[in-house]
Formats: C-alpha cells, sequence, structure tokens
C-alpha cells in the first residue's frame, strides 16, 4: 500500500472511531474532515534526497522562486502541488509567502526542504542564525499575513532542518539546535520558524508532516478560524524551543486527530495582550515526547472556552499544565480536560503561576486559574502533580472528576492555595498543603480505560 494511502487510512480510520462531541467542542464552527483543492500549478522536483537529506552540491539550487511565482499567480480556491519525478522527490527553498485562499500541497513521497542558510532568512543584514540580546532576526520557511482561506496539506513532509549545519563562513558548522543551546547562558537564538501564519482567519493545515524545524514549527496569532487535522509533527525532545502549534490570541481553533512529538510544548495556547484567546477545541490527540498540552506562560489577555478532549500524552515531560507569573499572567477560566490518559510523564499535572518569574520584570499581572475541570482523566506510572495557586486572594479552582492515579504511592504531590473539588466521579488522592481546601463526595467508580489510547506515532 503506498504511504499517501496508508496514512490516509489510518486518519479516516481513527476519524471513524471518535466523533467530535459538538455538545463539548467549543470551537463554534462546524468543523469537518478538509479536502484538497484542485490544482492551478503542479511543479514537479529536480532534487532527490537521499536517507532524508540532500546532497550538499543540491544546496545551490533552491525553487524558491517558481515556488513563489506559483503561490503568487494561483487563483482563490485553487493549490499549488509539489510532485515528485522518477528518480526526484525534493524541493530546497527559502521563505515563501502565502497567499488568500491559495493551499501549498506537498504530494506524498515529496520533501520540502528549508535553505540552511541564515542569509536566506534574514530580516535585516546578518540578523538570522546568531545569538542577539533580542530575537525578530529571521522570517519564517512559510509565512502568511492575513492571508484569508490559505492553507498547508499533501501526505509529504516539511523539513526545517534544525539539527543540520547552518552554511556560511560564520557558523563554523554550528547547527540551528545548537545555536538555541548556546543561547541558554544568555541572549536569544535567531532561528527561522516553520510556518507563522497572523491573521490569517480560515487557515487549514491537513495530513501534513512537520519535521526538525529550527525553532516552533506553528505558530498561529490573531486570527478566527484554525483547523489542524491529520498533521504529524516530528523533532527530538532535545532540540531546544522546537514546540509543535503555538495558537494565541485567536479565537474557534480546532486541533483534530494529530500526532506531536517535538523538544518542547506540544501545544501550547498563548493568551498574551491583544485579541481574546478562546473557544478552542483539541481533540483526538497523541502526544509523546515534550513540554505537554500547555496554556500560557503568557496569559495577560485571559483564556476561555477551552476543551481538550481524548488526548493520550506517552513519554513527556510534563502532562496538562498551565504556567504564567506575575509578569505575564491573566485570567484563565472555564477549561475542560476531558478522557485524558497520561502515562510515564515526570509531570502528569502542572499548574504553575510562579513560572520562570523574572526579577525586576512589570509586575501585577496576577496569574488567576479558575473554573477548570478534569474529568476521566488516568496516570500511569510515577511523577509529580503540581497544584499551585497564587496566594490566598487569588487560589487555584479545580474540579477532578474520576481522575485516577494507577499507582498513588508512586506520584509526588505539592499544593499550596487551591480550592480543589472532588467529584462526583472517583478520585484517588487528596492534595494537602499551604492554603489547600478540599470539598467533594467522591464515588468509587471506575477510572478510564484508556483503552487504545496508546499507539506508536506514525513514522
Amino acid at each position: 500500500m503506498r504511504r499517501s494511502a496508508l496514512l490516509g487510512l489510518l486518519v479516516t480510520t481513527f476519524a471513524a472511531s471518535w466523533c467530535m462531541p459538538k455538545a463539548n467542542a467549543q470551537d463554534t464552527r462546524n468543523v469537518t474532515e478538509p479536502r484538497i483543492p484542485q490544482s492551478c500549478t503542479t511543479l514537479t522536483a529536480s532534487l532527490k534526497s537521499s536517507n532524508g537529506r540532500l546532497a550538499p552540491a543540491d544546496e545551490t539550487k533552491p525553487d524558491t522562486q517558481r515556488i513563489q511565482a506559483a503561490l503568487d499567480s494561483c487563483s482563490t480556491g485553487k493549490a499549488v502541488e509539489l510532485k515528485a519525478a522518477p528518480n526526484r522527490d525534493s524541493f530546497l527553498s527559502g521563505p515563501l509567502q502565502l497567499r488568500a485562499g491559495v493551499t501549498l500541497v506537498v504530494d506524498a513521497g515529496v520533501i520540502l526542504f528549508g535553505s540552511r542558510n541564515p542569509r536566506d532568512y534574514d530580516t535585516r543584514p546578518g540578523a538570522c542564525g546568531v545569538i542577539s540580546p533580542g530575537g525578530g532576526g529571521c522570517r519564517p520557511l512559510i509565512g502568511g499575513t492575513r492571508v484569508e482561506g490559505a492553507g498547508v496539506m499533501g501526505d509529504g513532509i516539511i523539513d526545517g532542518r534544525g539539527g543540520e549545519a547552518m552554511l556560511g563562513a560564520t557558523s563554523q558548522g554550528t547547527t540551528w539546535w545548537q545555536l538555541a543551546d548556546q543561547a541558554r547562558t544568555g541572549g536569544t537564538q535567531n532561528n527561522p520558524r516553520l510556518l507563522v501564519l497572523s491573521g490569517c482567519d480560515n487557515f487549514t493545515l491537513y495530513q501534513i508532516t512537520l519535521r526538525n524545524s529550527a525553532n516552533f514549527h506553528v505558530s498561529y496569532s490573531s486570527g478566527n478560524g484554525f483547523t489542524v487535522w491529520g498533521v504529524k509533527i516530528y523533532s527530538p525532545k532535545n532540540a531546544r524551543n522546537t514546540d509543535g502549534i503555538d495558537p494565541g490570541n485567536s479565537t474557534n481553533v480546532t486541533i483534530a486527530y494529530s500526532w506531536i512529538d517535538t523538544g518542547d510544548d506540544n501545544v501550547a495556547i498563548k493568551a498574551g495582550a491583544g485579541l481574546p484567546t478562546t473557544h478552542m477545541t483539541i481533540a483526538h490527540n497523541h502526544f509523546y515526547s515534550g513540554h505537554g498540552m500547555s496554556i500560557g506562560s503568557e496569559t495577560n489577555g485571559g483564556a476561555s472556552a477551552i476543551r481538550v478532549i481524548d488526548l493520550s500524552i506517552d513519554g513527556a515531560d510534563n502532562g496538562i499544565r498551565i504556567k504564567s507569573n506575575s509578569t505575564r499572567g491573566g485570567l484563565v477560566h472555564d477549561i475542560v480536560y476531558e478522557d485524558v490518559c497520561i502515562r510515564n510523564t515526570k509531570n502528569p499535572i502542572y499548574m504553575d503561576t510562579h513560572y520562570t518569574a523574572t526579577v525586576g520584570s512589570e509586575q501585577g499581572r496576577i496569574p488567576v486559574f479558575q473554573d477548570i475541570t478534569l474529568r476521566n482523566v488516568r496516570i500511569f506510572g510515577d511523577g509529580r502533580l503540581m497544584l499551585d495557586g497564587f496566594d490566598a486572594i487569588h487560589p487555584l479552582k479545580m474540579t477532578f472528576d474520576n481522575v485516577m492515579l494507577d499507582t498513588p504511592a508512586s506520584i509526588k504531590t505539592t499544593a499550596s492555595y487551591t480550592t480543589l473539588t472532588l467529584g462526583p466521579g472517583s478520585a484517588n488522592f487528596r492534595p494537602e498543603g499551604e492554603g489547600v481546601t478540599v470539598s467533594g463526595s467522591p464515588a468509587a467508580g471506575s477510572p478510564n480505560s484508556c483503552a487504545g489510547k496508546f499507539v506508536p506515532f506514525p513514522r
């Protein structure tokens, strides 16, 4: 069976096994499986990969201009298709700009490689591929600004090549990810993101594989209508700041039937100052290594009406996490996590109102987390649960309804300034700590069976 047919069957079977629970979904749209539009132009590959890499001689043969020209000339509602040719499967590109109503389709068996030359991404001369006091030095590989109805689709691969050496005399064989590690001692790494989408209403990512981004894989902000369906995202667990999908200051977002295995947040919902961050549905997904299903750390703009439904987290550093601090905090409320299974995760539940607070930064943006419900959640293995309210005036307020630890004795629980309600479903642990109050009468019911939840990443 061809790879495209196999992955299509996998997504279709997954979708058929679970139906989107409309009553619980917070995306107000009626979201259904996307379709790939008809092509306006088909571009054939002129390069060949070997073991997922390009030959050094091909680094001087970019396809940027012909791909961009095709995107610029394509009519609304159509697609630019990247297609394999006999013995040729690859394209090489620097930054591309999407156009309104136009979809970029990467066919099965095709790899779109990002350039390794930092000069291709510069926002100003010499700004990309270096450590500096601030960021903003790089354009993304694929960008979109206020392009409505656009998308990136297909059964192919887009590879950011974060683990390969940057080109140029000043790079000295350093990879993008090594640059990010060097920045831990001070400064900011200027690495390109894979996709950056700003104000792109009704944008769609469908079935595409995104891998090895030099920085975040997908950043979506200030939009209304963002659908991610059947997408696969991969980078090594030690690749710094390689978030999977970060939607922020947006409404009507659905991330569904996808697999995310990365080196930072699998999904991080951002809620900084600006447009509301609300009405999001994250349903029927599998997470692997990474920093979990996160909200924050920017929450000063407020986040609400978010539903996480039918999620497995296997082997991550964090599971369910909301993070902020007094320099960037705000109200996070009306959040429900339902039918979640967590295994081999260091911090399965992590509510953190004192996340990496910076001395001397602007204070007074208090994080307030309330009306947060965990329902039918089961945790396998050892780890740590942290329930951290800000203070007695701004406690964390949560409900645990059928939240079960498979081995309670191996889970360390710390809690402070938390108002916790247990029930009506079961709960087999009772947090204690300063300012902690626990109420409710949980039943002695059965834990979530988690049948079929943990599946291999579809490589």
